[in-house]
């Protein structure tokens, strides 16, 4: 992403009330989701999973952001 939009959406997300941060939020979490990327990696968890392999939360966290 250019470094001008990136700082003008900043801007303009410092501006919003609580709540509508939130909405975004919940909206950019959703776009996410529906990535093919975010099912593939659904699905290798919940194999490991399956397989008795325990999956924790703090590796799903670093794992979200490194991406």
């Amino acid at each position: 992403m250019e470094a001008s939009v990136e700082l003008e959406i900043k801007q303009t997300l410092s501006q919003l009330s609580n709540s509508d941060l939130r909405s975004i939020s919940a909206y950019l979490l959703r776009l996410r989701q529906t990535t093919e990327e975010s099912k593939e990696e659904r699905t290798m968890i919940m194999d490991e999973m399956d397989q008795g392999r325990k999956v924790r939360l703090s590796d799903l966290q670093l794992d979200q952001e490194a991406s």
